[in-house]
């Protein structure tokens, strides 16, 4: 039987930031933290509060509620509860139990500080030790384990319309109409999802004009995806000429590796295209923070890209997990250039199908020579079912080639 004292500790590291930290901090944290409970119906929040102090809910359920009126709710042990609860101060929702709940409550500063001392992990002293002579490399690398440690770090924000959307195509009572009144706020936006609708892959028997029929014929869920998809070009962009190069660069990869995936998506699995096509587009959004804090270092191109190899893994989960993506998203952004990855469960998972549509994107290029066999790639495993290989694969995307060429167009809407 497992002692209290590991259930605690395997409790806590499923919590982020928390499972940064090590054993002993965990239990010196746990030890300095309090236990709160609150019976269904109680106040635990209030919105406006600053109270420097991080909820982390164990057990039950709560609701959040904006200053607009927008309900969510959350439970333990499910991905929504992986981080504190309306963790941004001033807090930004009134949190109610819905249901019996505990939480466990850290103090930040307490926090902050346990993160800051937190060991770097092995690869990263690796890194980090190496006699290279690339000091820049070598600085901005610290600077960014430094700030990942201590969750500090300086993060792109979701774009304006994408996070409007989202919450009101979360809401369980919101319409079309409402929704379609969002996105209308943003004319460009508005313009851009009607030309997506009645293009090839989503025209129905009538054109599309205006965004309501936009919204009913997509759907809530689809509409949504869509919606940050044209809004993430505006992610890509700094304001150093030569740095924008690379970012223009990074942008066309991330839509080929976009396109295949939607392809492999449909195509291969029961995964949802256009969270697979989402995915794909965000699989090195951990490159873009990487990319503009190299703006502040004279670094050189080959020394730079040896830091974004080193850290767009990390620092694309920390960017999604900021976002509040599902943890599948997470995934994705963590290990697409893990060959060797192998994720949970039966099914083919996001994480799979980015993995295999980042090798088609590779192929050919600079890059081709360093690819693993399609064979030794657990991703390729695990889409078995319809006994996927390397030939059959590339057949499967050839003959698919105008689809894959449409969802290029699809994201160069204008």
């Amino acid at each position: 039987m497992a002692s209290p004292e590991s259930l605690i500790l395997q409790r806590l590291k499923k919590l982020q930031p928390l499972k940064r930290l090590t054993d002993e901090q965990l239990i010196l944290l746990a030890d300095r933290c309090e236990r709160k409970r609150h019976r269904a119906g109680e106040r635990v929040l209030q919105r406006g509060d600053q109270d420097g102090l991080e909820y982390f809910l164990l057990e039950g359920m709560v609701d959040l509620c904006s200053a607009d009126g927008r309900n969510t709710r959350i439970e333990a042990d499910t991905e929504k509860a992986v981080n504190a609860i309306a963790r941004l101060q001033p807090r930004m929702y009134d949190v109610t139990a819905a249901s019996a709940c505990e939480f466990l409550v850290v103090n930040q500063g307490v926090l902050a500080q346990m993160l800051r001392s937190a060991p770097i992990r092995q690869v990263e002293m690796d890194s980090l030790q190496e006699e290279s002579g690339a000091g820049e490399e070598h600085r901005l690398l610290m600077e960014f384990y430094a700030e990942l440690r201590s969750n500090q770090l300086s993060l792109p924000s979701v774009p304006d319309v994408a996070w409007k959307v989202r919450r009101a195509a979360d809401r369980e009572d919101s319409t079309a109409e409402q929704i379609a009144q969002v996105i209308t706020a943003d004319p460009a936006m508005a313009a851009k999802l009607v030309r997506a609708c009645n293009s090839p892959l989503y025209r129905g028997f009538n054109d599309i004009r205006n965004v309501r029929e936009t919204v009913v014929r997509l759907g809530t869920r689809t509409t949504r995806q869509l919606v940050t998809v044209f809004s993430m070009r505006e992610v890509f962009k700094t304001r150093q000429p030569e740095l924008q190069k690379l970012m223009d660069h990074l942008w066309r990869h991330s839509r080929e590796v976009a396109a295949l995936c939607w392809v492999l998506a449909d195509s291969v699995t029961r995964l949802d295209p256009e969270e697979a096509l989402l995915a794909g587009l965000l699989h090195d959004i951990g490159t873009v923070p990487v990319l503009v804090r190299a703006e502040n270092h004279a670094i050189e191109p080959e020394q730079l890209q040896k830091a974004i190899a080193e850290l767009r893994g990390d620092v694309g989960a920390a960017v999604l997990e900021n976002w509040e993506f599902p943890v599948s998203f997470v995934e994705a952004a963590r290990h697409a250039e893990d060959w060797h990855f192998e994720s949970s469960g039966a099914a083919p998972q996001l994480v799979d199908i980015v993995i295999v549509a980042q090798l088609h994107a590779m192929i050919g290029s600079d890059q081709g020579a360093d690819l693993p066999a399609f064979e030794a790639v657990p991703a390729y495993h695990r889409l078995g079912e319809l006994e996927l290989n390397a030939s059959r694969s590339l057949q499967i995307l050839t003959q698919a080639r105008a689809r894959v060429d449409e969802v290029h167009r699809l994201l160069s809407i204008h």
